[in-house]
Order: structure tokens, then sequence, then C-alpha cells
């Protein structure tokens, strides 16, 4: 089964998101913050991250790029979460090393199509 990290402050985004990624096979684990994904990260990789554009304490960017850095951390394919449809923000991190990106709110089909559409599940 394809692992997917869940990484968002809310409780409540990450417990939606889990509902809906579980429903499409993958194995989820979950952080608050991009440190804590990035621990979780040194100790397996997972095949696929859900991050969020605004995290506390660490950055998109800076977590993209410590992440890239990790071993095996090119591989994993991640999608950000964003409240905001601004190119400029969209284009500055698929430059900083995301592959994808979801509008929030999203739903079950968005995430198909991120996810499962994309090859990981």
């Amino acid at each position: 089964m394809k692992t997917c990290l869940v990484v968002d402050d809310s409780s409540v985004v990450r417990k939606v998101a889990r509902r809906i990624l579980e429903g499409l096979k993958l194995e989820v684990s979950e952080a608050e913050h991009g440190q804590a994904a990035l621990d979780q990260c040194q100790q397996q990789m997972p095949d696929a991250i859900m991050l969020d554009y605004y995290m506390p304490g660490m950055g998109t960017v800076e977590f993209l790029s410590t992440l890239r850095g990790l071993p095996n951390g090119k591989k994993t394919m991640v999608v950000y979460c964003t409240t905001e449809n601004d190119a400029a923000d969209i284009t500055r991190t698929i430059a900083a090393g995301a592959d994808d990106y979801v509008i929030k709110p999203f739903d079950r089909e968005s995430l198909r199509t991120k996810f499962v559409g994309a090859g990981t599940a």
C-alpha cells in the first residue's frame, strides 16, 4: 500500500484528508507542522505528501528545500494545498519542489485526481 503524509496545522483538515485518502487506499499519517513532517520523513519517507501552504514555524519553500535534500526526498510526490488561487504562489511553490497543488476546500475527486491519477495509488 502506498503511503501519504498529510501536513496541516488544522486537525479538521487532516481528519478530512485522512478519510478521503484512506478511501483511496492510501496509508495515511499526519503531522501538524513542517518540522514534525520532516522528522517523520527522516524515519520513513512517504510516497506522497499533502502539504498545507501556510504552516507555523517553517514556510512551505523551506520545507520543500529541506525535504528534497533528504535521502529519497526527490522521489516523494508533493501536492500542496492552498486557499488562494494566486499564480505567483503556485509558481513559487512548484519551483521550490512541489509537484502539484490543490485548492481548499478539496473533495474526494480533486484528491483522487492528484494522488491516484498521478500514479501514487
